[in-house]
């Protein structure tokens, strides 16, 4: 594990409220935490450097170190109720769909029976010679016949007093895989389980402490009878139905005794049960069809790790970027979290939004082409963050990566460390600059405006979803940053009001307004993402699973959803390439009264063939203009990126109908593009776009002095103008 690390329970704490730091150590020695103000966090020597500033706090101090455990896997548990009879015979059953096969020596629960101390009792479990019989921790019974994967069973474990005879049973529901077949087993025990001691009931686990044994797969309807029964023969005591709560982490028993428990570590639910027909596809038009939840043994949304300082934040400290910084000899890290103004309030005329539900989605992303090539420049460059994801999953992966059962992941959590959001870290080893996404990538922006004068207030994604149009309306313009990517339908409301209240807007990447996500309604920490029908999908969501379960709203893409980027920015998702770039020409329409001020004091044609992010200010992401998706008719496309090598970039899945026809009409190649944009809004407002995820990389190139800083900084001056007026032109 990494030595030194940790988490904070929030990403945005404004003045007067209290962020708590849950910090991991794996040395004896204490560590030194501090304040630190981040300016920059690029690594790279040939750009800004690592620019932090030391400040005091009431936290500043030496802390005992001690090792936080990490207990990965989703499980459901609840409390057996006293008053439930005393099981003499009994059933313990479930509908299940195994999606990765135990190893022989390990078992997972399916129904599991444990005492107030987490000692095993009796559990219904599969192993890899089938569904098995587990008795006080030890394997007692199996089929002796594996299942197959991703395949529906009833299966069972029934115990007749009388007889004083073990039974244990799997049986396919469906006949969509010929090869599963019917088994059963039975045993004689000497003496009878002991059901007495029945405290906790655990969902897809075997119990103890830690818990263990995780199951894979969906689990659909388990109950426990009392009595020796066939799969439904009987009422059962207890019977969870999974397409109940579905918002929330609660299981409900529909039994007599309100067996109801509660879900740790967010498996999947609104998952298709073994009944789904496709008659519906979204689990609030057939609920009974969506009765199962997909559980992960590498499941993580929470680490539960207790806090070990708090900071309460002064009410004068300005609004800004901000890391508690941990230093223990040799090991260091860093835990940003990011200072709005007081609620209400504002301390400057400009805004940058940060995009944390696009850093929590992206948390601990284990890239393909992580390796030797990485540590290399990580060891190169010495404020480099030493540690990548890919090579520590213990600390939960993100919706980028496939669960060790080749499911997506689809849930995303600030709960726990998030190694990509370091001062210092790099995700990629590109020869031509930095390589930065994210957090990092986005410093350039804020060192760059702090370098130029412009006072500027920060504010995240959170409070944009939280307080709506109203924490944005007193700016007079609005940045965004650099992947402003995942938005929720209340982020998305409140910019195009904030815009067409008369806010001037500024969309300072690529890739922007994309998916849709839903925040959980109990834990806004959690985030959902599902990968419906089409888009750049790191996974694909499976046939009926495309709603979200946080928010029954259909996930995917927001063009999907009828809210293409281009509605709100004039520009969306067109084109991705390897982590390169190239660079913007000047067209005929900068030269349009309406916009020709953009390029005061910028005669090149060719702008932007430098950057500390591929080596130019359009690449690796870029959007374009579409009239057709929301381009308004009178928006100006004043210059369109070129050189983009078509082997290295790609169409967006959305725009290709066959393999000779895109959606467009138009040639692939000319579909590679970002387009800077501009056009007026109502009420005064306006948008200034500029399609590419790596323009901000350019703008300390040079120390500042370049077309494309220039180019930026006469937008934002004329933006924060009160003399400046933009109406809509008459076409």
């Amino acid at each position: 594990m990494i030595p030194l690390i940790g988490y904070a329970d929030r990403l945005s704490v404004r003045p007067g409220e209290r962020i708590e730091f849950k910090i991991s150590s794996q040395a004896d020695d204490p560590y030194e935490a501090d304040l630190v103000r981040v300016r920059c966090a690029d690594p790279n020597p040939a750009g800004p450097g690592i620019r932090v500033e030391p400040l005091p706090s009431d936290f500043a101090g030496s802390y005992p170190s001690r090792h936080q455990a990490i207990h990965s896997g989703s499980y459901a548990r609840s409390v057996w109720p006293s008053t439930a009879p005393i099981l003499g015979d009994f059933t313990l059953a479930a509908t299940i769909w195994p999606t990765l096969t135990p190893a022989s020596a390990q078992p997972t629960g399916i129904l599991s029976c444990a005492a107030a101390d987490g000692t095993p009792g009796v559990s219904l479990a599969l192993g890899a010679d089938g569904i098995t019989a587990r008795i006080d921790g030890v394997d007692i019974l199996t089929v002796g016949t594996p299942l197959q994967l991703r395949t529906w069973y009833h299966v069972w474990l029934g115990y007749d007093a009388a007889a004083g005879r073990l039974i244990v049973g799997q049986q396919p529901v469906d006949r969509t895989n010929l090869m599963a077949a019917k088994a059963l087993a039975e045993a004689a025990l000497d003496a009878p389980p002991d059901m007495t001691a029945i405290s906790t009931i655990f969902i897809a686990a075997l119990g103890g402490d830690p818990v263990r044994g995780h199951f894979n797969g969906k689990i659909e309807a388990p109950a426990v009878h009392g009595g020796v029964v066939g799969p439904g023969d009987s009422e059962p005591i207890a019977r969870w139905d999974f397409s109940l709560g579905m918002e929330t982490t609660v299981v409900t028993d529909t039994g007599a005794h309100g067996a109801h428990g509660e879900l740790v570590n967010s498996p999947a639910r609104a998952m298709t049960g073994s009944n789904w027909s496709g008659r519906g596809m979204c689990w609030r038009h057939v609920p009974d069809e969506y009765g199962a939840i997909h559980f992960h043994d590498d499941d993580l949304t929470d680490c539960e790790w207790e806090t070990d300082f708090t900071y309460d934040v002064p009410d004068d400290l300005p609004s800004g970027v901000y890391a508690a910084r941990l230093r223990q000899g040799e090991n260091e890290d860093t835990i940003p979290f990011f200072v709005p103004p007081p609620k209400g309030t504002t301390t400057a005329d400009l805004c940058v939004i940060i995009p944390t539900f696009t850093y929590v989605i992206y948390a601990n992303q284990a890239r393909p082409d992580h390796g030797l090539e990485w540590h290399q420049r990580a060891r190169e460059w010495p404020a480099a963050y030493p540690h990548n994801a890919t090579d520590h999953p213990e600390y939960g992966l993100s919706t980028y990566n496939f669960h060790g059962d080749g499911s997506g992941i689809c849930h995303a959590s600030r709960h726990r460390p998030n190694i990509g959001m370091r001062i210092g870290y790099f995700p990629i080893p590109e020869p031509r600059g930095s390589g930065l996404r994210h957090f990092q990538a986005d410093t350039h922006l804020l060192y760059w405006l702090e370098r130029r004068g412009h006072a500027f207030d920060i504010i995240t994604d959170q409070e944009v979803h939280d307080e709506g149009v109203a924490v944005l309306a007193p700016y007079r313009a609005v940045l965004t940053a650099t992947h402003p990517e995942y938005h929720t339908v209340e982020t998305l409301d409140a910019l195009t009001a904030y815009r067409d209240g008369g806010g001037r807007f500024c969309y300072l990447g690529g890739n922007g307004f994309y998916w849709r996500v839903a925040l959980h309604l109990d834990d806004p920490g959690i985030i959902e993402v599902r990968r419906a029908e089409t888009g750049i999908r790191a996974w694909a969501a499976e046939p009926g699973e495309y709603y979200h379960a946080f928010d029954a709203a259909y996930g995917g893409i927001w063009r999907r959803n009828g809210r293409p980027p281009q509605l709100l920015a004039g520009v969306g998702f067109s084109s991705q390439g390897l982590f390169e770039s190239s660079y913007y020409r000047r067209l005929p329409a900068a030269d349009d009264a309406r916009a020709s001020w953009i390029f005061e004091n910028v005669d090149d044609d060719v702008l932007g063939d430098f950057g500390l992010c591929g080596g130019g200010a359009a690449g690796y992401e870029l959007d374009r203009a579409d009239r057709r998706l929301g381009t308004p008719p009178h928006a100006l496309v004043v210059a369109t990126s070129q050189g983009h090598d078509p082997a290295a970039f790609v169409l967006v899945p959305e725009e290709i109908l066959t393999h000779v026809a895109t959606w467009p009409g138009e040639p692939v190649a000319d579909l590679i593009r970002a387009d800077m944009t501009f056009f007026e809004a109502p009420n005064g407002g306006a948008v200034f776009s500029v399609g590419s995820i790596t323009f901000c990389g350019s703008l300390n190139w040079n120390d500042g002095d370049n077309n494309i800083a220039r180019i930026l900084g006469n937008v934002i001056d004329r933006f924060l103008d009160t003399e400046a007026t933009f109406s809509i032109p008459t076409l």
